[in-house]
């Protein structure tokens, strides 16, 4: 029976999971059956399934000692076809070493889509999650197997959405180290005045600038020194947490399309030169939970003086992932830029440290390399 429904892309862990008398697949030339409702009317026994569920039995079926098969068994296996085995992955491999100058090869876009009926290169990327019919395993499975393009790949259809998910690398200094900057000389300016509220008069601390004491820039500059070192511990931890939830996703197109947007995008195309900073929508929305709860925990002056030295080294952050992807770099770097390919290429699941290895070695998750 040929395959003319619409089903699901599955992989052998999704058929894995379903090994159980209340839910029992298998797999026959990479077709995917629920053979569930089907356990108590087999001839030979639901125990005879049972031994194979979350298996292929495709050898199985063809052995007449274990059990006969005739051609109406193989008809009737159809009606309980749900899926088929996706494309096995095979770009990365746990013994892949970074060259010293790597440049991959073009994906072939119309190939690509041909053997593994994944997301097309060729259309907008963002719409084809309304009407996919892959799994989560196997998105996780596809995404964390680089394609690379020469032009950025489309994410939306018209522009003026499509504007908003590009960003060139220079736009992440320009945009937040003159807020940073802001939010420092306000937050020393508070330790010797009660200034208004930003709306009421913003350009009141700038103003002040000439008149900020010794003593306050000795106050300011501790805090604004634990505001970077804080910023490489939410590095560490929203890279490993929140970008990379993947287990944790619900398995619907909707929070599959969020998290290819959020991060997804950026293991599916690593080297795409304008989707590897933060868009300033995108950093504003993320930082901005972080940047009330300083508010709330501490004093205002402190709290902006922290703000300032968590935006600094978010900009340095931003940067020096842009240049690990794009730019020749010395020797330190270099060292800095093979970890974080190892983790595009060699194991997403370890080396979430991108400016340094500090806490993945705290946190015992050291990508070998």
């Amino acid at each position: 029976m040929p395959l003319t429904k619409r089903i699901r892309i599955l992989t052998s862990e999704d058929v894995e999971e379903h090994a159980s008398l209340k839910s029992c697949w298998v797999t026959r030339d990479s077709k995917v059956y629920d053979v569930t409702q089907f356990l108590p009317d087999h001839p030979g026994g639901d125990d005879l399934i049972l031994k194979h569920a979350g298996k292929d039995v495709g050898e199985i079926m063809k052995d007449s000692t274990e059990h006969d098969h005739s051609e109406s068994a193989y008809n009737m296996l159809d009606e309980f076809l749900i899926g088929r085995l996706g494309a096995d992955a095979g770009i990365v491999d746990e013994n892949w070493v970074a060259p010293e100058n790597f440049q991959p090869d073009e994906t072939d876009v119309s190939m690509d889509y041909e053997k593994n009926q994944f997301l097309d290169l060729r259309r907008p990327l963002l719409p084809q999650f309304f009407y996919a019919n892959f799994s989560k395993s196997y998105y996780l499975q596809q995404i964390h197997q680089p394609r690379h393009v020469v032009q950025s790949a489309r994410l939306f259809g018209p522009d003026y959405l499509e504007i908003f998910t590009k960003t060139k690398w220079y736009i992440v200094p320009m945009f937040w180290l003159p807020i940073a900057g802001y939010l420092l000389c306000r937050g020393a300016v508070q330790f010797e005045q009660t200034l208004p509220s930003f709306t009421e008069n913003p350009l009141l601390p700038l103003s002040l600038i000439s008149s900020i004491s010794t003593a306050a820039i000795i106050k300011a500059a501790p805090l604004y020194i634990f505001g970077n070192f804080f910023f490489t511990f939410l590095e560490y931890s929203m890279h490993r947490f929140l970008f990379h939830i993947d287990y944790y996703l619900p398995d619907r197109p909707m929070f599959l399309m969020v998290h290819f947007l959020m991060h997804g995008v950026h293991h599916y195309l690593p080297m795409d030169s304008l989707r590897l900073v933060m868009p300033p929508v995108l950093f504003a929305a993320l930082s901005y939970p972080f940047t009330q709860l300083a508010h709330a925990l501490f004093p205002v002056s402190w709290a902006n003086c922290i703000i300032a030295g968590a935006f600094t080294y978010y900009v340095f952050y931003d940067c020096t992932h842009y240049a690990l992807h794009h730019t020749k770099l010395p020797a330190y770097l270099r060292e800095v830029k093979k970890y974080h390919l190892a983790h595009h290429y060699k194991n997403y699941e370890l080396g979430f440290g991108v400016t340094s290895k500090l806490w993945d070695v705290i946190f015992n998750t050291v990508l070998p390399t």
